[in-house]
């Protein structure tokens, strides 16, 4: 296909306006002369590459198109510095650009010259993306040498034509130099997609198709709406919601909160939930983005990228297809830094990401060490935690593991209410501390991994239940507004919305190796057994600094709730650990255990204890004790 029929299939009718001047050559020795006198005549262009904007829908959008039958789609110097002028162009005019690229890369006729030429696109291309404007690639048969190396290599999406040739250093040279044909299979299109470097193969007649959806999806929003303010409605899954006017988004100021009550959860037993979440014909990411609207970028192997529509807010979509993955394509280094790239491309267009958690796990194999698997979940991890643009998270099913980490921290996290997060699956969880797989089960409920303990420790900010609709206009709803926030992507349960309760115990031992123990009065431990403390007094507990927990303040503080609740004196020694319990009302007491012996007074209940007494190992078996006391005195040496 010829340049001229390449730009007649893209662009509208009528529309095409060529941005070109005749070019200019420095030396030409004859025989270049001749060989450029024959391209022109043969092609019917003046150069390499032609330039000019259309409309593809209506949209206008600049076009850098190679013909190769010019030399071979080889850059000298004009031919490179009519690509430079075309983007810079765009850039001032603030379009988006297409490049076609089909070329065997240097013109070897201006030598170094030529070849440099090469850095001078790539800084052009470079400005381009920096102003926050699309850079769109479509490599073309064949592409390689310096023009895979920089423009055809630098697109915030990458397609490509079915059996291209794409490679950096071409088959025929390879051969020369090395007198063995390149192995068949590499520099194809189509491989170049299977390891993420092409984003999709699309055949040239849907190409102006898959052009108009991302640009109109990166266009802004025709005469919105005013937008009035959202009150937040009383009761939500996390910190009371102030009203909420639309913004003027300003990177690092905390978004106010403006998430919905969550929907009644049914009870489900955890393991009940992970079995939900593997089911076979379970929806995934894919029914989420086909629900509306969205232009797929990159959508080969088990991590998607794609541009959303939620609402009136564009968003780059980074998910876990569970498909792809239950066909045994699992998560390895490669597609993490698809991800990765879906997080840069955010950044350069100022679009919010949306990820979307479905994941048994990473690959676990020799290949995915050897290349770099903890590396790449790292930097994933980092990348998002750092990206200055807003983020949502959705865990939509199963969260095993690094994989599902990397995209979890995020400004808001929402959660389908049968969904769940751990470390590992189940059966690994059970394999290290069992040995056996039997305990899945047990394990899956102790470790707390199901998405409404999460949302109870404040983990997770908003429970839903899944239904594309319902979850797109959720997710659209939370987008709104919303800002970075870099301190809360990393926030645990103890500090979220600033409700950490400072709180002080003391293990207690008398002569004969008994424990003191309380049973608590109130919620969210009533009639329960434990250690006796409570809660460091607002005025001790809250400095000019924010909450003072160094250990004067505390050992006095442990001294005197004892006293209080049971009567005694204290002599306090070494702290034995810190412990953080739900207070039951979305925040959390971060209690600090003091390991003491009696010095004085007599045991008696008062404060918050209903009762007080002294108790063997084996007659505090025999009570009601609150979650996770023996297993606390056991790990630091107090029971055997």
């Amino acid at each position: 296909m010829t340049t001229d029929e390449l730009v007649a299939a893209l662009v509208d009718d009528g529309t095409w306006q060529s941005w070109d001047e005749a070019p200019s050559y420095v030396a030409l020795d004859l025989d270049y002369a001749e060989a450029l006198g024959r391209a022109r005549k043969r092609t019917g262009v003046d150069e390499s590459v032609i330039t000019g904007v259309g409309e593809i829908s209506g949209a206008p959008i600049v076009l850098v198109v190679s013909e190769f039958g010019f030399l071979g789609g080889s850059i000298g110097r004009a031919a490179g510095e009519r690509v430079v002028g075309a983007v810079r162009r765009a850039t001032r005019e603030r379009l988006p650009v297409l490049a076609l690229p089909a070329s065997g890369g240097t013109r070897m006729q201006e030598g170094t010259a030529a070849f440099l030429q090469m850095a001078s696109i790539a800084e052009a291309v470079g400005s381009h993306r920096r102003a926050g404007l699309p850079y769109l690639v479509y490599l073309r048969h064949p592409t390689t040498g310096g023009v895979f190396a920089s423009w055809g290599s630098m697109g915030h999406i990458t397609w490509a034509e079915p059996g291209a040739l794409v490679g950096f250093l071409g088959p025929r040279v390879y051969e020369g130099l090395h007198r063995k044909p390149f192995p068949d299979g590499v520099q194809v299109s189509e491989n170049l997609a299977a390891h993420g470097i092409v984003d999709a193969i699309v055949p040239v007649d849907e190409l102006a198709g898959r052009v108009a959806r991302v640009v109109e999806l990166l266009a802004e929003p025709v005469d919105p709406p005013a937008s009035p303010p959202v009150v937040a409605p009383s009761r939500s899954v996390g910190a009371p919601s102030p009203p909420v006017d639309a913004p003027s988004p300003s990177v690092d100021a905390p978004s106010p909160s403006v998430e919905p009550p969550p929907p009644p959860v049914e009870l489900v037993e955890t393991w009940d939930r992970v079995l939900a979440t593997r089911a076979a014909d379970r929806p995934g990411l894919r029914a989420l983005l086909l629900a509306s609207d969205a232009a797929m970028i990159h959508d080969t192997g088990p991590i998607v990228l794609a541009l959303s529509r939620f609402g009136r807010t564009t968003a780059v979509v980074i998910g876990q297809d569970r498909t792809v993955q239950a066909d045994g394509r699992l998560i390895g280094p490669a597609d993490l830094r698809v991800a990765r790239r879906g997080l840069a491309l955010a950044t350069e267009l100022r679009l919010p990401v949306v990820t979307v958690i479905d994941t048994p796990g990473a690959d676990l194999s020799v290949d995915a060490e050897e290349g770099g698997l903890a590396r790449e979940i790292a930097l994933c991890l980092a990348d998002l935690i750092a990206v200055p643009r807003p983020t949502v998270s959705v865990l939509l099913g199963e969260g095993a593991g690094g994989a599902a980490l990397a995209l979890f921290p995020a400004d808001r996290r929402l959660a389908v209410d049968d969904a769940w997060l751990s470390p590992l699956p189940p059966e690994g969880a059970s394999v290290i501390v069992h040995r056996d797989t039997a305990h899945a089960p047990e394990l899956a409920a102790a470790q707390g991994i199901a998405a409404t303990d999460l949302a109870e420790h404040g983990e997770i900010d908003e429970i839903v239940h899944w239904g594309a609709d319902g979850l797109r206009a959720s997710i659209g709803r939370v987008l709104a507004g919303l800002v970075p926030d870099h301190a809360r992507r990393v926030r645990h349960s103890a500090d979220r919305g600033g409700r950490r309760t400072l709180a002080v115990g003391a293990i207690v031992r008398d002569v004969d190796g008994r424990f003191l123990l309380v049973q608590r009065l109130r919620d969210p431990q009533a009639g329960r057994w434990t250690v006796p403390g409570g809660k460091v007094d607002p005025v001790d507990a809250v400095g000019p600094d924010g909450i003072r927990d160094d250990e004067g303040t505390l050992v006095a503080a442990v001294i005197r709730e004892i006293a209080e609740e049971t009567g005694l004196d204290i002599e306090v020694g070494a702290k034995a650990w810190v412990v953080d319990i739900p207070d039951g009302r979305g925040g959390t007491f971060e209690i600090h255990d003091f390991v003491a012996v009696p010095v004085g007074g007599t045991v008696r209940a008062a404060d918050d204890a209903a009762d007080a007494g002294w108790f063997t190992v084996d007659e505090m078996r025999a009570l009601p004790l609150t979650d996770g006391l023996l297993e606390h005195l056991t790990a630091g040496g107090f029971v055997e």
